[in-house]
């Protein structure tokens, strides 16, 4: 079995395990491919908010794909977060905050080494989650997932 894509705007609620691709979008590189092409041999979901082709003329695009993210990051057995070192992602960070005392949701966050509050994200998950383990590679953090899903096959 292999993994299945839901990209936004595409609507998701179906069962088995999901894992919405949360962080940097705008401005950085296609983080978000890389744990695509990483899970695609596992029985797994991924939600994923970067499209392909985004509506940059459409006005209304933007409240839309709040919405959807919005709406799919509840819907999600799981939540992967990357901060790429090309922003500061601050609507990533305001969504980590949100999601971080959920804790029916397995939590999987990483920074890249650069990423400019990286600190900060280490040390609020150790408070907060202090069994999220913070990785520093987008293939650690993909490995962590799939990790996470052997164990609920196994279970």
């Amino acid at each position: 079995m292999s993994a299945t894509v839901v990209e936004a705007p595409q609507e998701y609620d179906g069962p088995g395990p999901s894992v919405f691709l949360a962080g940097g979008i705008s401005g950085t590189t296609d983080w978000q491919q890389q744990v695509v092409g990483r899970l695609s041999d596992v029985p797994v979901t991924l939600l994923n908010p970067r499209r392909a082709n985004y509506p940059w003329h459409d006005p209304s695009a933007a409240a839309a794909q709040i919405e959807w993210e919005f709406r799919h990051l509840h819907r999600a057995t799981a939540i992967l977060f990357w901060f790429p070192p090309e922003t500061l992602c601050p609507i990533a960070l305001f969504e980590l905050g949100g999601r971080v005392q959920v804790r029916e949701q397995a939590l999987f966050v990483g920074t890249d080494p650069a990423y400019a509050r990286k600190l900060d994200v280490e040390i609020q998950l150790r408070l907060a989650r202090p069994e999220v383990q913070v990785t520093t590679s987008v293939w650690d953090l993909a490995e962590q997932v799939r990790g996470w899903l052997a164990a609920r096959q196994s279970a």
